[in-house]
């Protein structure tokens, strides 16, 4: 069996003919190409389901995202809710306090009505709006308990301040001995020079101890030298105001610099024997306008309460 083919234009004429075999191959050759342009143009079902499920992968990752950015979201509300309720609950104990504070130095009570809202006022400059609407109600709560605390801590400066201010009296006010322990060993006024033997005026207070013990303030002030000086040793000095001021010296050890505020009571310095002293001991004065007195008055003065 055979096939033949013929072909006539107008130029060209030919004619070839197939033998059974030879059609088979060529048959073969056609549906082989055909299956690969197939392949090679359209996609087949398989990676359309492939397709479909990465898709469907790729959603449910989505959805555990959000959800797990939902969770942690609700979480970081929750803690703002519960640090809100503590500071609510700070600011309640800091108005008990602040009441106490001002019964007890007798101002009057409207000035400092910490429970209230303060009366003020002034022309509105709103702020640009930057919170968010699902969280609106916990900022602005968590804006006026930062407004309250701003308020709070601007009254009890002003507490502080005429407190202060009320004892600053009772602080500069000159009493008592410049140590803790030891005993009165040398006076004011006229007395042998320990070194020479000859008189001399001693302008001061000597106070005898253990090397090493606490030089303390006489008063509360301003320290105004804090160094060596000659004939003192390690000297510190300190203004108390109105004209008034104090002397430690021959300190083993200064424990304040210049500028330092001290209060009565306070650590000045160590004993010791600095300077032209023949042991450990204070030497101690009290000048008014830079003229030494016989601090003896003060020292034998009661502190006030």
């Amino acid at each position: 069996m055979s096939f033949k083919i013929l072909y006539k234009g107008s130029n060209v004429r030919f004619a070839f003919s197939l033998n059974k075999h030879q059609m088979l191959g060529v048959c073969a050759i056609a549906m082989g190409l055909t299956f690969w342009i197939g392949r090679t143009t359209a996609p087949s079902d398989t990676d359309d389901i492939t397709r479909v499920l990465q898709s469907q992968s790729g959603l449910k990752q989505q959805q555990q995202d959000v959800e797990q950015l939902k969770l942690q979201t609700q979480e970081q509300l929750t803690g703002m809710v519960m640090k809100l309720g503590d500071m609510q609950g700070q600011l309640r104990r800091l108005d008990a306090l602040s009441e106490r504070l001002a019964e007890s130095s007798h101002l009057s009570v409207e000035e400092f009505a910490f429970n209230e809202q303060p009366a003020i006022g002034g022309p509105s400059q709103a702020a640009p709006n930057y919170i968010v609407k699902d969280s609106a109600e916990l900022m602005a709560g968590i804006d006026n308990m930062l407004g309250e605390i701003k308020d709070k801590s601007r009254q009890l400066e002003a507490l502080e301040s005429i407190m202060l201010s009320h004892h600053v009296n009772d602080q500069s006010y000159l009493a008592g001995r410049p140590i803790k322990s030891g005993w009165l060993s040398s006076f004011y006024g006229i007395r042998k020079d320990p070194f020479n033997g000859l008189p001399a005026m001693h302008k001061g207070l000597d106070f005898a101890g253990k090397e090493g013990s606490d030089v303390i303030a006489t008063g509360a002030g301003v320290v105004t030298w804090a160094g060596e000086r000659y004939g003192y040793g390690n000297l510190v000095e300190v203004d108390h105001g109105d004209g008034l001021s104090t002397r430690y010296g021959h300190n083993k050890a200064i424990k304040v610099k210049v500028g330092d505020v001290v209060t009565k009571g306070q650590v000045l310095g160590l004993m010791g024997k600095t300077g032209r002293a023949t042991g450990a001991h204070v030497h101690y004065e009290v000048l008014r306008n830079g003229r030494q007195l016989d601090p003896l008055a003060y020292v034998s003065r009661r502190n006030r309460h």
